[in-house]
């Protein structure tokens, strides 16, 4: 009995100095005692090759594992160097040249240079290349369409030497900087783009702070520290991982009992759980976001722009957010968030008003309502949290007015590939901005570019010339004052053809333990670990 007692105080002991190792963070239970974080989240990943995804559960993974040429400032979108150091532009801002950090190494242990910054850069615009395999719709949003095509923004890039990279645009582009930083256009391993071909997005090797470990679909992805990271004394966790736990409830139970140390989807009454919570702490990402419903426009009745006035006049959107948000939004009249510089405060939204709502039902042929589908989001995200729930209240506010809904959804993946090539007639859809620029909201989600399958920005497939013109001229400005002025006019158009209803802008609210350290919530969406750590 002694014996056995001294053998049992020796293994709790043990036990209790194994778990106070790595000050604090999660441990998987493999007992190796890593320093890890363990981020909860609402969904998969679609893939890990950053260049063809566009959704956030895909990026915020590859956000870590990869560098981008520029990146955003801690917190906001102010540029600062990455893996170039510095750069300069001609003075007619055709020519941007790059100045290259020296010694970065990928992941495989292979030389990050100027010949792989072109690399890459032929691989997203080049559609015969023989590594564009893949949609890359985010280079088409941002770049103007592909080489060979008419609004195509980038002519060619140059390696100049080890270390420097020219990159020669057609025209000049307000935004460019600011796009080069988004995480779609982070660069990776031409070794491993050679390998891995079209399953890239499965074996992911960039230069950033953690390296790729594992992925086991619909659960977990793990990432381990980069020990040759260019950043000295970075990353500060040994371990990153990614746990997809879909129900928002479920997640926050998780995060009570302590098995993981960050989650985001958080429902509004667990916010006020979580500030009770002497163990727990909040973050609010800074709102930059739009969640919506588009109707696409090239169906049957949602050509007709009465009938989408008519649904916007249906739609309780402040009942929307004292329901699912706990006062974490605001009602959107505009595609573009207020935070962002050109917004249009002098838009006035459609007011809720059934009887008008009728009205134009009746004006437009259809006097008894029309039955369609509704689809709605199957994972919880920042500015749409509870998508089935939110779907039901609209359904709720459509039947007043006559119009019979029928909720659809489908997987994740399945869901974007399918609003992406327009089968859907509407659907609940939201964006966080990439870069803190005004066109990555309007350009890349209303302009007639970007209205094209395989992955349309533009779910609501909607056309407008006068719109375009506008875009373009000010995508290709670099007078700020002009670009405002452009912008406020677009958000005019875009009001009255009424393409979308706007629902809500969105402050999303993180919960994590309370000895994390060093986490700064991205208004992108998109947070980078490298700083992280435990008290």
């Amino acid at each position: 009995m002694k014996k056995k007692g001294l053998y049992l105080l020796f293994v709790l002991i043990f036990t209790m100095s194994v778990s106070l190792t790595g000050c604090g963070g999660s441990k998987e239970t493999s007992g190796t005692g890593q320093n890890t974080l363990i981020y909860g989240r609402g969904g998969d990943s679609v893939s890990l090759d950053p260049a063809n995804v566009t959704d956030g559960e895909s990026i915020k993974v590859t956000k870590n594992i990869y560098d981008t040429l520029i990146d955003y400032q801690d917190g906001n979108t102010e540029l600062i160097p990455a893996l170039a150091e510095d750069w300069e532009s001609s003075k007619d801002g055709l020519v941007w040249t790059f100045h290259l950090r020296k010694d970065v190494k990928f992941h495989d242990g292979t030389s990050f240079n100027a010949d792989a910054v072109v690399f890459n850069f032929n691989r997203w615009m080049d559609k015969d290349n023989a590594y564009h395999q893949g949609d890359f719709p985010y280079y088409g949003y941002m770049f103007g369409g592909y080489k060979g095509d008419e609004g195509h923004v980038i002519k060619e890039a140059i390696a100049i030497d080890e270390h420097t990279v020219e990159i020669h645009l057609n025209f000049p582009q307000g935004p460019f900087l600011s796009n080069l930083a988004m995480p779609p256009f982070a660069i990776a391993s031409p070794a491993a783009i050679e390998k891995y071909g079209e399953t890239l997005g499965e074996h992911p090797v960039g230069t950033g702070p953690f390296v790729f470990k594992e992925w086991v679909r619909n659960d977990k992805v793990v990432l381990e520290k980069n020990k040759d990271y260019w950043m000295k004394g970075y990353p500060i966790l040994d371990q990153l991982i990614f746990k997809s736990i879909p129900d928002n409830s479920a997640r926050f139970i998780t995060m009570q009992s302590g098995e993981i140390d960050l989650m985001d989807g958080v429902n509004p009454d667990d916010v006020t759980l979580a500030k009770e919570n002497p163990d727990l702490q909040v973050w609010l990402r800074p709102s930059m976001n739009v969640g919506y419903l588009a109707f696409n426009t090239e169906k049957a009745p949602f050509d007709n722009v009465k009938i989408r006035q008519a649904l916007s006049m249906a739609v309780n959107k402040q009942a929307l957010i004292d329901a699912f948000y706990n006062g974490l939004a605001e009602p959107a009249k505009n595609p573009l968030p207020p935070s962002l510089w050109g917004y249009n405060n002098d838009i006035v939204d459609y007011e809720y008003n059934l009887e008008k709502a009728k009205q134009l039902l009746a004006e437009a042929g259809y006097p008894d309502g029309f039955t369609t589908d509704f689809w709605y989001m199957p994972v919880p995200r920042p500015y749409i949290p509870q998508g089935k729930k939110i779907a039901e209240t609209m359904q709720s506010d459509f039947e007043k007015i006559g119009v019979t809904v029928n909720l659809v959804t489908e997987e994740w993946a399945p869901y974007l590939e399918k609003t992406g090539n327009g089968e859907h007639t509407m659907a609940l859809l939201g964006w966080t901005g990439d870069n803190g620029d005004p066109d990555n909201f309007l350009y890349v989600l209303l302009d007639k570019d970007n209205a094209k399958g395989p992955d349309a920005g533009n779910i609501a497939f909607y056309k407008n010339d006068e719109l375009h013109e506008l875009l373009i001229k000010a995508q290709q400005s670099g007078n700020i004052d002009e670009r405002t002025k452009l912008y406020e006019k677009a958000q005019e158009i875009i009001h009255k053809d009424a393409p979308w209803i706007p629902l809500v802008h969105s402050t999303p609210p993180l919960v994590g333990k309370k000895n994390i350290d060093g986490f700064i919530p991205h208004p992108t969406g998109s947070d980078r670990f490298t700083k992280v750590s435990f008290k």
